[in-house]
């Protein structure tokens, strides 16, 4: 993931009242040919703001912003014990949450009402999905030791990250094509996270990091799915200035010719760690970088100048039989020696996993499935009912194994399972 502010027009002006943090992720890495010559195109103004650009910008905007237009504060996230409470009084009046409590019963759910095919394009993994198991197998392998007698009667989840605080040391990862889940699709879900303040990602599909061409995704074939074949997910591109320079025709006339562009452009197998530099050198913008698995790739990155990292393996839909994430984040966090923030996602499920994640090294979660099935079931709804129980259940994770923030966790609050 590499974050821009280049965004998804038609999402920023549905969203632009609203009190939305936005993670803008992902810049058009995918087609850095077409953004050289978008700034070939445009030199004279180019040349004059990278002029001398040979380091890296002495100062850059928040990723994060602290507020849009909108006036309306985001909702206090109630704490572990009143998230309980809530649930238990809305079953004695005979009401139910918008999404089933129990993770299995809210994937099964989501199955029920998505299509075959769109359910098997999330759910999915890579080949026969050995790595998007090993993911969950991972956490397994690691035990909470609880401490006894502290006081944890008052507690604070938040967490600084590239200059904002976050009440909870969660993101909405970005997932893409939202709308084959849910009709209200990125803008649903950005909702919900703003209601909470928390950071939403907005995916571009664009060329990251593991992702500069698809995985053998099974599920997938065997549908014969792509949903941006029928060119869903690619609101990005067809709004985009210098790509719709590079169409005979606007996408409207002619979607065909579009998607057959951009069929040429996603795929770039070629991009290495001079292409991150480049694009240190043409923006001011913080950039991260999704899908570190490797202590000496988190070199290249910080050498590269990038401002975070995120270790991912693409929850699995990349290769089949790669290492586990959380397997590489320790060995990630000792490189990486807090000069940037690192971050995780891959197998994010509950709140035991985002208190060892973060014991093992991580700033903050990414969650990606997780909230996919709760905006499947109920819309923006089910996304925020999902945060809120997982908040909850991390937040109840951290009393009950004596910590009250999460600065405080370190390795020693876990053991090797047996």
């Amino acid at each position: 993931m590499i974050c821009s502010l280049d965004r998804y027009g038609d999402v920023l002006r549905r969203a632009a009242s609203r009190n939305i943090r936005f993670c803008f992720a992902r810049c058009q890495v995918q087609s850095l040919d077409m953004v050289r010559k978008g700034i070939n195109r445009d030199s004279s103004a180019e040349k004059k703001a990278t002029a001398g650009a040979k380091t890296r910008p002495p100062t850059k905007p928040s990723i994060i912003p602290v507020a849009m237009s909108d006036s309306k504060k985001p909702q206090a996230i109630p704490i572990g014990p009143e998230r309980e409470l809530q649930l238990y009084a809305q079953g004695l009046v005979g009401g139910k949450p918008s999404v089933p409590v129990p993770l299995h019963l809210l994937e099964a759910k989501a199955k029920e009402i998505l299509e075959p095919r769109a359910y098997d394009y999330v759910a999915g993994g890579a080949g026969g999905e050995d790595t998007m198991r090993g993911n969950r197998e991972a956490f397994y392998r690691w035990r909470i030791v609880p401490r006894m007698l502290r006081d944890v009667s008052k507690r604070d989840l938040s967490v600084e990250l590239l200059g904002a605080r976050l009440p909870a040391p969660v993101l909405l990862g970005p997932v893409g094509v939202q709308e084959i889940v849910h009709a209200d699709a990125d803008v649903a879900s950005a909702r919900a996270a703003a209601s909470l303040g928390l950071p939403f990602v907005l995916s571009t599909m664009s060329s990251t990091l593991d992702t500069h061409s698809l995985g053998w995704r099974e599920r997938d074939l065997h549908h014969g799915y792509l949903p941006f074949l029928q060119g869903q997910g690619l609101a990005n591109y067809f709004s985009d200035p210098v790509f719709r320079r590079l169409l005979p025709q606007p996408p409207e006339q002619n979607p065909m010719a579009a998607i057959q562009l951009w069929g040429t452009l996603f795929s770039n197998p070629a991009l290495t760690w001079k292409d991150v530099g480049f694009l240190r050198q043409h923006t001011r913008v913080p950039i991260i970088l999704k899908g570190i698995l490797h202590a000496n790739d988190a070199a290249h990155a910080i050498d590269a100048g990038v401002d975070a990292i995120i270790v991912s393996n693409h929850g699995g839909r990349q290769v089949d039989g790669g290492i586990a994430a959380l397997d590489t984040l320790p060995a990630v966090v000792r490189e990486v020696n807090r000069r940037v923030p690192v971050l995780f996602d891959s197998g994010i499920r509950r709140g035991a996993d985002v208190f060892k994640a973060l014991a093992l090294g991580a700033r903050a979660v990414l969650l990606g499935r997780l909230y996919m099935w709760g905006l499947a079931v109920a819309g923006e709804a089910g996304v925020r009912d999902v945060l809120l129980n997982l908040v909850a259940d991390l937040d109840l994770t951290m009393a009950l194994s004596g910590y009250t923030s999460c600065h405080e966790l370190d390795s020693s609050a876990l053991a090797p399972a047996p």
